[in-house]
């Protein structure tokens, strides 16, 4: 086998473990009004309760507390703190992670997958977050073709709700 099937039969089978995770973890997709479909668990939380201001003021994945949740489109974030919940509050969209919390590179495929808050990458003032660090290096492969093909295909994965 050469090296572009190689790497071709890896991606798909990259694909194929990232819907089948996908189903089995269950993920909550709902809608938020008609405005997009967002990734949550059952209580409603996103990131995994991941703070998303401190990706951009710490540079890291910070797991947010009870104490300073805010409700958004539907969708329950946590914050480690009061400043970062009210930062947050006066303009989510410039905090909230892109294609409604799912894989940035599972929607450049397609399709929707769940996320590790630890897979992460902030590109032209924008939260991406992927499956795990493993797709992540994978999508940090071509960033801007991953985030063209996935801002196309979000359309039409936000209106199935998918």
């Amino acid at each position: 086998m050469n090296r572009c099937a190689s790497v071709d039969l890896a991606l798909k089978s990259a694909a194929v473990i990232l819907l089948a995770a996908s189903l089995a973890t269950g993920v909550a997709l709902l809608s938020a009004g008609e405005e997009q479909a967002v990734n949550r668990d059952r209580n409603g939380l996103a990131i995994d309760g991941y703070d998303p201001v401190a990706y951009f003021t710490q540079g890291k994945p910070v797991q947010g507390v009870t104490e300073f949740e805010y409700s958004w489109n539907g969708t329950k974030y946590r914050f480690v703190s009061a400043a970062n919940r009210d930062r947050f509050a006066r303009d989510p969209e410039a905090f909230a992670p892109q294609y409604g919390g799912f894989c940035a590179y599972a929607v450049s495929r397609g399709y929707t997958a769940d996320i590790d808050p630890a897979a992460w990458a902030v590109v032209d003032g924008k939260l991406y977050l992927n499956y795990s660090v493993r797709v992540q290096r994978t999508w940090e492969g071509d960033v801007p073709g991953n985030i063209k093909k996935a801002d196309a295909n979000w359309v039409t994965l936000r209106e199935k709700g998918k």
